[in-house]
């Protein structure tokens, strides 16, 4: 009987074991504070997949191997913890609170003798909340010479920074956007096939963009701020990393300044140098 030389490939392993989940999970909450909980080993699977792809490595072992055994976290960190952060965004997204910024804290502010604004979107993910803010700051001073405002919008994830950075963004996207301010605001391409929109040149100068990790122990804020939003990333903490973070976000806001988290999300336990003045809305005391 003629005997087979065909090769048998053995199947790629594509499933994190037990232990390279656990060693995932234990940097990402130190590097990021997110938590990864067992119910979330799918989701992480998938999202390293395209670090797979990226990297070339074939099994998530061997992804794990190099990250762990052969230094590869001086390379890959910002690429692994791009593809685990979560960056759902809307612009006017929680709409209430834009309302109260525009209706209560901006006037509460210029009456306390402020002219120059300073607003941080603290998790920006691809800048709709900060083009947002902006749009709110640039409606209620326009006429008004004498007052300013600049936003900063910083984010973990590289990824996203690039895309806010570069301002385009699908129509579907901008759709929240009231259409007396998409027409101030928002660049429309002339071809109407065309998908694709962007913030206007004279909003986008009110607008800067930085990395900062909110586990570092101090943030990098060269001045104190009168508004900060962080808003919707609070929920992927434990009650000491929230604590942590808004502490220092704290530390960064001027007296009377006003915080605002997500509208899942509370302070309430935290001893905080705040006082709460309406829904998920802060001031610094």
């Amino acid at each position: 009987m003629a005997t087979s030389n065909a090769v048998v490939h053995q199947p790629i392993d594509d499933r994190l074991s037990k232990r390279n989940f656990d060693r995932l999970g234990a940097y990402i909450y130190k590097y990021s504070g997110i938590k990864m909980p067992i119910t979330k080993v799918t989701m992480l699977e998938g999202r390293l997949r395209k670090r797979l792809r990226a990297t070339g490595i074939e099994t998530f072992n061997a992804y794990c191997d190099y990250l762990f055994e052969h230094n590869g976290l001086e390379t890959e960190s910002i690429y692994l913890i791009d593809a685990v952060t979560t960056n759902k965004t809307d612009f006017f997204r929680e709409p209430k609170h834009f309302e109260y910024l525009a209706e209560k804290a901006i006037p509460d502010l210029l009456a306390q003798g402020h002219r120059q604004l300073k607003v941080w979107s603290s998790a920006c993910s691809t800048g709709a909340e900060p083009f947002t803010l902006a749009m709110v700051l640039q409606e209620f001073m326009e006429g008004k010479p004498d007052l300013s405002f600049k936003v900063i919008a910083t984010d973990l994830s590289t990824e996203v920074l690039q895309t806010a950075r570069r301002a385009v963004y699908t129509r579907d996207m901008i759709e929240p956007v009231p259409r007396p301010l998409r027409r101030k605001y928002v660049m429309e391409a002339v071809d109407p096939r065309r998908s694709e929109v962007r913030i206007a040149p004279h909003l986008r100068r009110h607008v800067g963009f930085g990395r900062l990790n909110l586990m570092d122990d101090t943030y990098p804020v060269d001045e104190m701020q009168h508004v900060i939003f962080c808003r919707n990333v609070l929920i992927y903490f434990d009650k000491q990393t929230q604590l942590h973070v808004l502490s220092r976000l704290c530390d960064c806001l001027v007296p009377g300044g006003y915080l605002f988290i997500g509208h899942s999300e509370t302070a309430s336990g935290l001893s905080l140098p705040i006082k709460q003045v309406a829904n998920t809305v802060f001031k610094r005391v």
